[in-house]
């Protein structure tokens, strides 16, 4: 279904004259500010998107455990072990409830996940990025779920009901993994002198790569205009990387680290920092697929997923023979 609807899609954001009466009593809806449900009529440009955007969160939730996974053997404390383990299986619970929301729209996880495999899907370009070090934890945590909080509270008020259900529980549990990052990272840069080069090292290379997660420049996005439109997005891309700049750059100095970047300054007028833009060539060549660990990730992934074939299939026996015995009685 997905498939057939991207050959279909129109995406074009119209105007009211350009709306049939179907799409203008929705457009006043979600204008009002009402939810959407799923059993509710909508566009299929609206259905599609949703699609699109909650299956690539969702694969960005599961395939965001790689890069830390490797790391649960090798953290350097019992506790950190068990905090990087609850820390995963979070996210994988995440990727869940993200699934369930999408197959609300009528597109099965198989499918979704099929459309991953194959390439047609994406997920975050930071988790194309290796993880070196311990210290490399503490940036993540504190880098890439923050830029994720940024990312995901405004979508508690998305139009889309399950959606914004969804976010609550996700937002919760993003909070805490930011601020044990943040712990990693003050731990480290408090530490000894070989410490502190580690945590500004992760900080030097996850800077830019959290910087691109918010998406392309405003003017360089194709969803986002009919997105704002449809409230499926709360704000655009420049808004949220501004306010992630200017809630990290006062935590850098505290930590007593240097940003990366060597432009950053107080802009009065705008309240704000002003920043140097990410290389946008690097991030479209790595949501093409040929980033760092690109390759790696997906096969991990695909591999997971064909190892798993027997649980599914003696789960789904299980459920015909459950239902057959059901129906006899």
């Amino acid at each position: 279904m997905y498939a057939q609807m991207v050959k279909t899609s129109g995406n074009g954001v119209k105007t009211r004259d350009e709306m049939s009466d179907n799409e203008r009593a929705f457009q006043d809806r979600i204008d009002a500010g009402e939810k959407i449900e799923p059993k509710d009529w909508m566009p299929d440009d609206y259905r599609l998107t949703l699609m699109r955007q909650i299956g690539q969160h969702a694969h960005s939730e599961i395939v965001g455990q790689l890069p830390e996974g490797n790391w649960i053997t090798r953290a350097p404390t019992l506790e950190r072990k068990a905090i990087l383990i609850a820390k995963v299986q979070d996210e994988a619970g995440h990727g869940l409830y993200l699934y369930c929301a999408a197959e609300t729209l009528g597109v099965s996880r198989d499918e979704l996940i099929e459309e991953l495999h194959a390439g047609r899907m994406k997920y975050s370009s930071i988790f194309n990025y290796p993880t070196l070090n311990w210290s490399d934890m503490g940036a993540v945590g504190w880098l890439v779920d923050g830029a994720a909080i940024m990312n995901q509270v405004p979508l508690q008020r998305t139009s889309y009901g399950p959606y914004s259900r969804a976010m609550v529980r996700v937002c919760k549990e993003e909070s805490f993994h930011q601020r044990q990052g943040y712990s990693i990272m003050l731990k480290m840069a408090t530490g000894t002198g070989a410490q502190k080069a580690m945590a500004q090292d992760s900080l030097n290379r996850f800077w830019y790569p959290s910087l691109m997660m918010f998406g392309p420049p405003d003017a360089d996005s194709v969803h986002s205009e009919q997105s704002m439109a449809w409230k499926i997005k709360i704000n655009t891309n420049d808004e949220l990387r501004q306010k992630f700049v200017d809630q990290t750059i006062p935590q850098i100095e505290y930590l007593g680290l240097e940003c990366p970047d060597k432009t950053v300054k107080w802009n009065d007028e705008k309240s704000g920092y002003d920043y140097a833009q990410p290389d946008w060539n690097e991030f479209f060549n790595v949501i093409k697929g040929n980033g760092p660990c690109n390759k790696e990730r997906l096969a991990a992934r695909v591999k997971a997923w064909e190892d798993g074939e027997w649980v599914r299939d003696g789960l789904l026996a299980h459920a015909k023979k459950k239902a057959a015995r059901v129906a006899a009685e």
